[in-house]
This record gives C-alpha cells, sequence and structure tokens, in this order.
C-alpha cells in the first residue's frame, strides 16, 4: 500500500487502509509500538508485542473435538457456595 505522510495541527500522520489494519489485527483506538529498525517504520499492534492474543483468536484455536470435562476440587473449606 502506498500512503502519504499528511500535516495535521502540529503533528504529522499517516492514513492507513481499512484492510491493512484489519490484516494486521489493528483496530481505530489501539496502542501500536512505533520503532525504526534499519531505516523501515515498523508499527506493531502492543497486544502482539506483549505475546497476548485476543480472545477470538484463541478460542478459534481450540479444536473442535474438545469436550471440557468437570474437575471435582474437593469439599469447600471456606464460605463457597456449591
Amino acid at each position: 500500500m502506498v500512503t502519504k505522510i499528511q500535516k495535521w495541527g502540529n503533528s504529522q500522520g499517516l492514513r492507513i487502509a481499512r484492510q491493512v489494519l484489519e490484516d494486521a489485527h489493528i483496530s481505530v483506538g489501539d496502542e501500536v509500538d512505533v520503532t525504526i529498525r534499519k531505516g523501515m517504520l515498523i508499527i506493531a499492534p502492543i497486544k502482539c508485542i506483549r505475546g497476548l492474543r485476543s480472545l477470538e483468536e484463541l478460542v478459534s484455536r481450540i479444536p473442535k473435538s474438545y469436550k471440557p470435562k468437570e474437575t471435582d476440587w474437593g469439599k469447600p473449606v471456606g464460605k463457597e457456595v456449591w
């Protein structure tokens, strides 16, 4: 994608096409990390930098054959209500 740096008030901005943001899993309002590597501007979503995944991505990785099992945690030991 070719785009142009533009002046917005006292700042400069970069318009990024919606499809590019979707492909990068970035939404309007998300925090991003901006760095320079070998003279190139790198924009990366913070959630990927920290190794976090979205709930949707995590759930999509659960095999269709997965069936959760009930775990017996024993008898209540405090003020739990079962």
